[in-house]
Parts: C-alpha cells; sequence; structure tokens
C-alpha cells in the first residue's frame, strides 16, 4: 500500500486518536479586554522603547487608519484624533471625537479622557493646539513607506495637520513605524493562550488532512475541502482570504494559490499552506509539506531528503538565535546563513515575517 511520508518542518509531535475532538465553545471574544490592557501597559512601553512622547492617530468613516480597532477608533464616522502621550504624570489617552460619537466612545472605558468636539468644530486643530500647549519634542504619526500598518495618515490629511502645526512643530514629527513594531510585537498571555490553540489546531488539522490522502485518487482540492469542513465544524474563521485557504499544492510548485482538481499521485510533493482565525482576530499561519512515497520506497529520495534536513537544520537554528533583545533581522540572518551553506535559492519571506520587527 502507498504511504504518505510526512516532512514536519516544525518539532510538533501530534497524538492521533480515532475519537475526533469535540467543537469547542470558543465564548465571547475577550478583544476588549485585552485591547484596553494592551493601550494601558503595552503601548506606555513601546512609546518609550521608540523614544516617542506623543502618537497622534486620525480615523475617520470608510477609509480608515489600519490601526483603528486596535485603539478604539473602528467606529468613527467624521474625523477623530486620538492621541496617546507621556509626560510628568505618566501616560495618557486622549480622544477628541465628534459629538454625535463621543458618548457611545467614551462609554467604552478605553480611554483615560474623551472630548467631545462640537458640531462645525474640528478635532485636528483641538488636538494641535493641546500639542503645542504641552511641547511635545517627538510625536509620532502613522506615515511610513516600510510598514502598512503605521501608514494610515492621507497625504491630505498630512498637510493639513502640519499646516495647522506649522514649520516648527512639524520638524518633530517622526514615523510611528518603529513604535508600532515594538507594541504589535509584544502579545499578553490572554493572546498567547489563543495563538497556541490557534497553532494547535492548524497542525492537527493539517496532519489528519494528509492521513485521509489516497494516492491516485485524492486531489488537492479534496483536501482543502477537508481542512474547510474542519473550519466550519470547529466555528473558526479564514486566516485569509478563502480563496487562498488552504492552498494544497501537489507536484511543480504553484507559488500562493488555490487547490485544484489535480489528483495527488506517487513521487509528488505536496505543500498545504493554512491558517485559522480565532475571534476575528488572532491568526495561525503554517505551511506543511509531504511526500507521496512511490512503491517500493521506505523513505523519501536523496533529494527530497536533503530538502527537509536543510529546512529544519534552518528552523533550528533560527529557534536557537531567538531570545530576548535579539531583533528579528538578527533570526532571519541565522536561518540565511545555513541557507546559503546548502545553496538555497534566495527566499523573499523573512523567517517568521518578522525581520523587519
Amino acid at each position: 500500500m502507498i504511504r504518505v511520508l510526512l516532512l514536519l518542518f516544525f518539532s510538533i509531535i501530534v497524538s492521533c486518536s480515532s475519537n475526533k475532538e469535540p467543537p469547542i465553545d470558543w465564548g465571547e471574544s475577550p478583544w476588549p479586554e485585552i485591547r484596553t490592557e494592551r493601550i494601558n501597559t503595552l503601548l506606555p512601553r513601546a512609546m518609550e522603547a521608540a523614544g516617542v512622547d506623543a502618537w497622534l492617530v486620525i480615523c475617520r468613516e470608510n477609509n480608515n487608519d489600519p490601526i483603528a480597532d486596535h485603539i478604539g477608533g473602528e467606529n468613527a464616522g467624521g474625523t477623530a484624533v486620538f492621541l496617546f502621550f507621556r509626560d510628568e504624570d505618566g501616560f495618557t489617552s486622549r480622544v477628541y471625537s465628534p459629538s454625535g460619537e463621543s458618548t457611545a466612545l467614551d462609554e467604552l472605558d478605553i480611554h483615560d479622557e474623551v472630548i467631545s468636539v462640537e458640531r462645525g468644530g474640528s478635532a485636528v486643530e483641538q488636538a494641535v493646539e493641546f500639542i503645542k500647549e504641552k511641547d511635545f519634542e517627538v510625536i509620532a504619526i502613522n506615515s511610513s513607506s516600510g510598514n502598512a500598518q503605521a501608514d494610515g495618515l492621507s497625504y491630505t490629511q498630512r498637510i493639513n495637520l502640519e499646516e495647522r502645526l506649522g514649520a516648527g512643530f512639524s520638524e518633530r514629527l517622526v514615523s510611528s513605524e518603529e513604535l508600532i513594531y515594538e507594541w504589535l510585537s509584544i502579545k499578553l498571555p490572554a493572546e498567547v493562550e489563543i495563538m497556541t490553540k490557534a497553532a494547535e489546531l492548524t497542525a492537527q488539522w493539517q496532519i489528519e488532512a494528509y492521513e485521509m490522502i489516497v494516492p491516485g485518487v485524492t486531489t488537492d482540492a479534496e483536501v482543502a475541502a477537508f481542512l474547510d469542513a474542519k473550519m466550519e465544524e470547529y466555528g473558526v474563521g479564514e486566516a485569509w482570504s478563502p480563496t487562498q485557504n488552504p492552498n494544497v499544492n501537489s507536484g511543480p510548485d504553484r507559488g500562493h494559490s488555490h487547490a485544484t482538481d489535480k489528483v495527488i499521485m506517487p513521487g509528488d510533493v505536496i505543500q498545504t499552506d493554512f491558517g485559522i482565525k480565532l475571534h476575528d482576530r488572532w491568526v495561525s499561519d503554517i505551511q506543511r509539506f509531504a511526500y507521496v512515497l512511490k512503491p517500493g520506497e521506505t523513505e523519501a529520495p536523496e533529494d527530497i531528503q536533503f530538502y527537509w534536513e536543510s529546512a529544519r537544520a534552518g528552523n533550528r537554528a533560527a529557534f536557537k538565535a531567538m531570545k530576548p533583545g535579539v531583533k528579528g533581522v538578527e533570526v532571519d540572518a541565522a536561518q540565511r546563513e545555513v541557507m546559503k551553506a546548502n545553496n538555497s535559492e534566495y527566499v523573499m519571506w523573512a523567517s517568521g515575517r518578522i525581520c523587519s520587527a
């Protein structure tokens, strides 16, 4: 009987059982409480690490800032300004919100102060007046050429802001890129628990998907359908667009793509790129590779085995480099050294997508 040889690129051991894990009751999303804690505990540290005195975020309807839902600005209609600052009294979050929205925002109890801006008034102007009064030295704004999460300020919004600030204060503006890296890269224990569960389910289901394959019969699309059914059964979301999640590809590499009706055959390498989303926020993203043994084979051919061993060595080098205080670029470099030594082709993606952190 032809078997599928699993090539696991992470040291995860999953106990397979005929008893399926029952669907999980996820309960209410913990995001509101987690968001508030992230603002009050992690954001001040991130601002200090980035050397920022104040962070100004402008939110608005329809074309909102990517960081809006992290700071409570996802329901902005009229222009609102979210200002986070550090001074001699500590850390403060202050929002200048249109009067028609300020009451509801204040009731969420996310921010220290919510200042209502009457109809016809300007939230930006009032925020600028406060900035000048406080005489902040380093003011971060969401303008970045390298990080989309830190690039939510539009061109016209920036022009308007700089006109109100004047030349002197405009020179104090810096990109929030480093601040956002510092803030979003750190997760609270509750978040780590959620992300761990997402990763465990993702890895478990991928192995189960490989186990259901019958070489010469099962198609890539049927493997993808198996994983889709798991997501539906457990009530979890898609980590990215459902048109390419899961991506199951056997045979020649097709890159980021969708699963097709190609039949999985002996000698194929199968790539599965799959992730789930919990509470509509925290996601997993795990790739798993497998080799389909040909008749008479008991292990993968030498070249396939070399690819696996090389990938595993790079993976272990990256993990070994991970220590508190080490930058993502250093972790990425450790893996790339192994790749270079094994004559790997260049890979555009960073190790764990963290090279800029």
